[in-house]
């Protein structure tokens, strides 16, 4: 018996960000050096750095702002 298979009507181009590559707005986790997940606002990336941090202390993480284009520690 063969299945049919459908095709969704429209694809959702994929988002994919490089790690080597800074974002161009927003705030961006920076962990070990490479760039990981873009928020629109600096205290949820503070937020999700600070949870980050607390389960893995031995990692460096950072804030990077893409406005001014400056790397923060977290506080």
């Amino acid at each position: 018996m063969r299945k049919t298979i459908t095709l969704a009507d429209e694809t959702q181009p994929r988002s994919i960000q490089r790690a080597d590559v800074p974002p161009a707005e927003g705030f961006s986790l920076v962990v070990d050096g490479h760039f990981k997940t873009n928020y629109d606002e600096e205290k949820a990336a503070r937020e999700a750095g600070a949870e980050l941090f607390g389960r893995f202390p031995m990692l460096q993480v950072l804030i990077y702002d893409a406005a001014t284009k400056k790397r923060s520690a977290l506080q």
